[in-house]
């Protein structure tokens, strides 16, 4: 259950609401984002919900059976907008596409990647300056200085960014320098980065585990949601299987049913999804018209000079003619929809 409660409530009401909700045995968290003010209500005994919800100081009461309560859909009448200000948003009312490389090498790639992104008019850029790899002998970022460079020269040029954090210590020290706090796969199940990430007013981008489902992936989104951040976006990413003839499987039935069972926009990764430039294409558009609200790709300009990833990474000219296609098919669905 879940409890919103009036921006003016009074201690003295609030106290009221809890210890009623106490009184029929329910656990109660109280959640405070830059939003709304909530308490999720936890038991196993159903109530009838107008005992409490007459109380001063409630705006709404909701009964969500989901384990995930804050992130369902079965509560918010309206899907979330994250907003990342400049007129910049992520939300199911358009389709958005973030692109660049998938670790920042230098101050000229950086350039020159802006003024691709700017020529097709995408306000995102995703490149990574702390790199998990697999082994330790790869690249593996130019770390907080290379960001800072990174912000600067994205913050002037009026393009957001987005990267990875690792760890929880590296929250405080990229917040300035970061707009979209992505979380990996590796670190899908990171509860403590999570939960340190959910104390930020900064967007936060979550992957799904290689061998998470979706369920955990709401999960996750929740950690950050009841520790105060409202801003979540969620990412299909592909997830690990048997099979060997790419790198992982782009699960586009994900997309529809996390729209189904969540108010947070959805995008995907078809670079890490399939992991070979040829696909990427076809599987981008594949889950626009499968209902994602954006996708994530990586684009270089010499993929086969990329420090990492070039084999998923797509050139110029490949990446010019998917934003075109992108935004093509984003249509034809649109129409669909009437």
């Amino acid at each position: 259950m879940i409890i919103q409660l009036k921006k003016n409530i009074t201690t003295e009401q609030k106290l009221s609401v809890i210890q009623a909700i106490e009184k029929v045995n329910y656990q109660v968290n109280e959640v405070k984002t830059q939003y709304g003010h909530y308490l999720i209500a936890v038991g196993k005994k159903e109530f009838d919900i107008r005992k409490i919800g007459h109380l001063k100081g409630i705006d709404d009461i909701h009964r969500v059976t989901d384990s995930y309560k804050l992130v369902s859909k079965k509560w918010r009448v309206h899907d979330t907008d994250v907003d990342l200000g400049d007129g910049i948003h992520v939300n199911r009312q358009q389709f958005s596409i973030m692109a660049g490389p998938c670790s920042i090498e230098s101050p000229e790639q950086i350039d020159q990647t802006i003024e691709h992104l700017k020529t097709h008019n995408i306000r995102m850029m995703r490149g990574g300056v702390f790199k998990p790899r697999t082994s330790p002998y790869a690249f593996r970022g130019v770390g907080l200085e290379g960001l800072k460079i990174f912000s600067e020269k994205c913050r002037a040029a009026g393009i957001k960014v987005v990267t990875e954090v690792m760890q929880v210590s590296q929250v405080a020290e990229m917040h300035d320098y970061v707009d979209i706090f992505q979380v990996g796969t590796r670190n899908a199940q990171n509860f403590n980065l999570l939960d340190e990430l959910g104390k930020t007013n900064k967007a936060v981008m979550l992957k799904r585990g290689f061998s998470g489902t979706i369920e955990e992936l709401l999960q996750a989104a929740e950690y950050v949601f009841s520790n105060g951040n409202e801003k979540i976006i969620l990412c299909e990413r592909g997830i690990r299987t048997y099979e060997t003839a790419y790198r992982n499987t782009l699960d586009l039935n994900a997309v529809p049913i996390l729209k189904e069972k969540s108010h947070l926009p959805v995008i995907v990764d078809p670079s890490h999804g399939v992991g070979l430039r040829n696909y990427i294409e076809p599987m981008a558009l594949a889950a626009t018209m499968a209902g994602a609200d954006g996708v994530i790709v990586e684009v270089h300009q010499c993929p086969e000079k990329a420090l990492s990833d070039g084999q998923q990474t797509l050139n110029y000219p490949e990446a010019k003619q998917l934003y075109e296609r992108l935004h093509a098919t984003y249509a034809l669905r649109k129409s669909f929809n009437g």
